[in-house]
C-alpha cells in the first residue's frame, strides 16, 4: 500500500504541469509593459526605462505582494499582500494574464479590483521567467 501510494504521489509530481517560461522573449515582450512601468535595481540603476504608472518590477521574485517602496498601491493587491503572498514566476503570470480575477481568486471577493487595467493575452510566461531573473 505505502508503495502504491508512493508511486500516486510521484506520478502527480511529474505530470504536475510546470512553466515553461522563456525569459530571453519576455525580455523581449516587456515592451508591452514598459508604457507602465521600469525596472529600476536596488542601487538606483535603470535597466529598463518606462512609466512610473505602475511600480518598478525590480526584484519581484520572493517580494511579499503590494509592497514596492513609494508606489500607491489598490487595496484589493495590499490585501493580498498582507495575507502573506509573495511573488513567484506562477503568480507573476497569473497575474497578468488577468490582474482582477487573481485579486478576486486570491480574496474569495468579487468585489476585488486591480489598478492595472491591462490583461496580457499571451506571453505571460515569458515575462514571469524574464522578471524572476532581475535580481
Amino acid at each position: 500500500m505505502l508503495k502504491t501510494t508512493a508511486l500516486f504521489a510521484f506520478s502527480l509530481f511529474v505530470a504536475a504541469p510546470a512553466l515553461a517560461g522563456d525569459p530571453v522573449a519576455g525580455e523581449a515582450d516587456f515592451k508591452k509593459c514598459k508604457a507602465c512601468h521600469s525596472i529600476i535595481a536596488a542601487d538606483g540603476t535603470e535597466i529598463v526605462k518606462g512609466g512610473k504608472t505602475g511600480p518598478s518590477l525590480w526584484g519581484l521574485d520572493g517580494k511579499t505582494v503590494g509592497t514596492a517602496a513609494d508606489f500607491k498601491y489598490g487595496d484589493s493587491i495590499v490585501a493580498v499582500g498582507a495575507a502573506g503572498a509573495t511573488w513567484n514566476e506562477a503568480e507573476i503570470a497569473a497575474y497578468v494574464t488577468d490582474p482582477t480575477a487573481w485579486l478576486k481568486e486570491k480574496l474569495g471577493d468579487d468585489s476585488a479590483k486591480s489598478k492595472m487595467t491591462f490583461k496580457l493575452a499571451k506571453g505571460a510566461e515569458d515575462i514571469a521567467a524574464y522578471l524572476v531573473t532581475l535580481k
